[in-house]
């Protein structure tokens, strides 16, 4: 330690005698220390980003979701841009190449997204089989026409693993369609599939109109459970009686159907304190009165298969008690360096001051706290 303290002492000493020296000296720290403040008042300023949304067809609560969303952004320096896409598998190609900034997929996906994060796990949706009237039970799906989605979409993916537990293969033991939900509305009813597999929260607006409309239900699917062994994605979920009609009753009572979670993504380059900002609108009080479903933050982290982006930790972070002891310890820290840069900046001062042809007196112990200054880790 008394070699550094000699060792400073000996340069500042040149360089105060030095008065070429003193006046760069002086410069390159004015203009450090007008670059540190530049900084921290750059970040008190409110930012106002702007992000791209896909949630799919505009038919289902998912883009319903994502409107509410951009109408409350709106208010807090957010604002998002709703682009459109075909489904869960197209979004995810539109998020990873950076074209799109968010998505909201279904479940079930293969990460083979490199650039694709997790944001948030929502409420599982519900995986409705609408069958016309003469339809009863999932065994007489064979040989009928099903319409599982569009080819762009997760539903297909999924509607192919329930109905390959059921041993029926598409082509073979039914005959697979591939409408989107507006084309399914325009349809004739003798044109129409004989069964339908629409994923989405409850009440759909899809499922709602082909049951109002041409008497379809929605069929009973009593094995979630036991498919979850085989299917991780699936979770088991209830729709309530008479969601979709009283008379006739549809359903005329709770009946069990399989489920898939709704996933929040982004890609890897959208801003963490973007992110931030759009979580505390999900989660917040405007949300929860305007959503149908309570969207609950301990399931946030529920797994999608894709990294956790750093703005969904942030924002955990930033929802646990100030006053840790990691807190206090930071606290520490950053006063004893507030007070070792005042008698730093206290010697700079006076070192500037002094005559240099006269001996200057150092404050030996303001070099040592300089030697031995701890910065606070973030």
């Amino acid at each position: 330690m008394a070699d550094l303290k000699t060792h400073v002492v000996t340069h500042l000493e040149k360089a105060r005698r030095h008065e070429k020296g003193r006046r760069i000296l002086a410069i390159a720290l004015i203009t450090l220390l007008l670059l540190i403040s530049g900084k921290l008042i750059f970040n008190l300023i409110p930012r106002n980003y702007v992000l791209s949304i896909t949630a799919g067809s505009l038919l289902s609560e998912r883009h319903f979701l994502a409107k509410i969303l951009q109408d409350e952004a709106a208010e807090h320096f957010l604002s998002l841009r709703i682009a459109k896409s075909t489904g869960s598998l197209d979004a995810l190609d539109l998020v990873n190449s950076g074209k799109i900034d968010l998505a909201f997929i279904t479940g079930g996906v293969a990460n083979t997204f490199p650039n694709v994060r997790h944001v948030a796990t929502l409420p599982p949706e519900f995986i409705h089989f609408l069958v016309k009237p003469h339809i009863t039970n999932l065994d007489e799906l064979k040989s009928k026409v099903i319409n599982v989605g569009e080819r762009g979409e997760n539903s297909r993916n999924l509607a192919h693993q329930i109905l390959s537990q059921l041993h029926l293969a598409a082509n073979l033991d039914y005959a697979e369609t591939n409408f989107s939900d507006e084309e399914l509305i325009g349809m004739r009813f003798e044109k129409l599939p004989d069964a339908i597999v629409e994923v989405s929260y409850a009440p759909s607006v899809l499922v709602d109109y082909f049951v109002k409309k041409h008497n379809y239900r929605v069929l009973e699917m009593a094995f979630p459970a036991s498919l979850a062994k085989r299917l991780s994605w699936i979770t088991d979920v209830t729709l309530g009686g008479f969601m979709y009609s009283i008379v006739p009753p549809v359903p005329p009572n709770n009946i069990p159907l399989a489920g898939v979670h709704l996933h929040l993504v982004a890609n890897s380059k959208v801003e963490p304190k973007a992110i931030v900002e759009l979580l505390k609108i999900l989660y917040g009080p405007q949300i929860k009165n305007r959503f149908s479903l309570k969207l609950d933050e301990d399931d946030m982290l529920i797994p999608s298969g894709y990294p956790i982006s750093e703005g969904s930790i942030n924002y955990l972070e930033s929802k646990t008690p100030i006053f840790t002891t990691e807190f206090t310890d930071k606290i520490k820290t950053m006063f004893e360096l507030l007070l070792s840069l005042g008698s730093i900046f206290l010697l700079i001062w006076k070192w500037f001051k002094s005559d240099n042809e006269e001996e200057f007196e150092y404050d030996t112990k303001a070099i040592e706290k300089l030697a031995v200054l701890k910065l606070p880790k973030d």
